[in-house]
């Protein structure tokens, strides 16, 4: 949020103020997605976007045993899935871009440490 209020070439955002409704494959019904941000540039674009750890961002590794911890990774991996196709058809129709940001697209040194 900070990196927002800082950059000049942002003039407005918000966070998880979007609603994006999506169907879950999970149990088939309807539900509402909030992407982590919204942003609006100088130039006019627009973007929606979600910030996820790297490793949630991919499948899950196969296991020689179906564990616990895979069955939820893999109904989380389904869930994003639903949630970011439909974020990007909602996106393609009103001409904004989707993002998945990860650890790796932020530095975040710079806005704890001042470094």
């Amino acid at each position: 949020m900070v990196y927002c209020d800082d950059n000049n070439d942002i003039v407005e955002w918000g966070s998880e103020e979007l609603i994006v409704p999506y169907i879950s494959p999970l149990d088939r019904k309807r539900h509402r997605y909030f992407p982590d941000f919204y942003i609006k540039t100088k130039n006019g674009d627009k973007f929606m976007i979600e910030i996820k750890p790297k490793k949630f961002t991919k499948p899950p590794k196969p296991t020689k045993r179906v564990t616990k911890a895979f069955m939820h990774e893999t109904k989380e991996w389904s869930r994003n899935r639903a949630k970011w196709s439909a974020a990007q058809e909602v996106c393609k129709r009103f001409g904004w871009k989707f993002l998945i940001i990860t650890e790796d697209h932020l530095n975040t040194t710079k806005y704890l440490y001042g470094k």
